[in-house]
């Protein structure tokens, strides 16, 4: 009996750890909130930055347990402990567009900052501080710049049972999908990825956006061949040419057809124009060029 007793008690011990997981993973992930970057037309200090770090006569990115040089010390009023979070300007060396009017929308959005990680101050010295990195997103650099450290609102997560993927248009303001972190073309659950909605239009941390995509739109790279999605023509006058798989009596466009939901994500970050969203769940990979709408 009393085995039987100890075994209850580990049962809902065990029950009780899971249901602490589950709580505690209700929120974006500390890796989600703090290594997404922002497109942002606001105007960010680039007066505090590092300089270099230890061991620089033979490497020159640093990452978690490193020790760099900050540009600001003790008389800038840096102590011991301060934290700093490292940013850098992105640019796309290329500019190919993925999607009709990509470069030109992100030029618009502002500048892209990527963050970089997080560092504390452990010596300081009248002009310039000695900091560790702890926490690394990809590896810091000479010429990153610094900012104090803030903390960033972790908007709770809808579960994924809870997509519909038949939902009307909710009405709200739409936007597209401009570009992915790193550069991302292709997306899916857990990527993160920015669009040209923001602030000013009323959008907020932990807003959650629906990804959808309009049937037959032929706006991305990808090769398709021309009203496939209805007809599966060679030309647009002549209907069911490939191999005699069907075609539509009317001809249908991308306006008048349901549109094809993939999935959702919330807003993690906000700027002027702009939004960082994590994608919490995708039926499938969706691209640069799809759409997003409020839900």
């Amino acid at each position: 009996m009393r085995g039987k007793l100890v075994l209850a008690g580990l049962i809902l011990s065990f029950s009780g750890v899971a249901a602490s997981a589950q709580t505690s993973a209700s929120v974006p992930i500390g890796k989600d909130l703090y290594c997404t970057g922002t497109i942002t037309s606001e105007a960010v200090p680039t007066d505090s930055y590092v300089i270099t770090g230890e061991g620089s006569n033979y490497k020159i990115t640093f990452t978690d347990g490193d020790y760099v040089y900050l540009n600001k010390g003790a008389s800038a009023g840096v102590k011991v402990g301060d934290e700093f979070s490292v940013i850098r300007k992105v640019v796309d060396p290329t500019e190919e567009d993925w999607s009709k009017w990509q470069s030109e929308i992100i030029r618009k959005l502002g500048t892209w900052w990527e963050d970089e990680g997080r560092v504390r101050v452990v010596v300081t010295r009248p002009d310039t501080s000695i900091a560790q990195v702890e926490n690394s997103c990809n590896y810091v650099q000479r010429g990153d710049v610094i900012l104090p450290f803030k903390e960033r609102p972790a908007p709770p997560l809808k579960p994924a049972a809870g997509f519909d993927r038949f939902a009307p248009s909710s009405g709200k303001a739409t936007a597209m999908v401009m570009i992915g972190k790193a550069f991302q073309v292709e997306l899916g659950t857990n990527d993160v990825f920015f669009v040209n909605l923001g602030a000013e239009q009323g959008v907020r941390v932990g807003d959650y956006f629906r990804i959808f995509r309009y049937t037959g739109t032929e706006h991305e790279t990808a090769y398709q061949t021309r009203r496939f999605a209805f007809d599966a023509a060679s030309n647009d006058t002549i209907y069911g040419r490939v191999y005699g798989f069907g075609s539509s009596p009317k001809k249908w466009k991308w306006d008048n057809t349901p549109r094809e939901v993939i999935g959702e994500g919330v807003v993690l970050r906000t700027g002027p124009n702009s939004a960082t969203v994590l994608t919490t769940f995708s039926l499938r990979e969706f691209f640069v060029g799809d759409y997003v709408e409020i839900e």
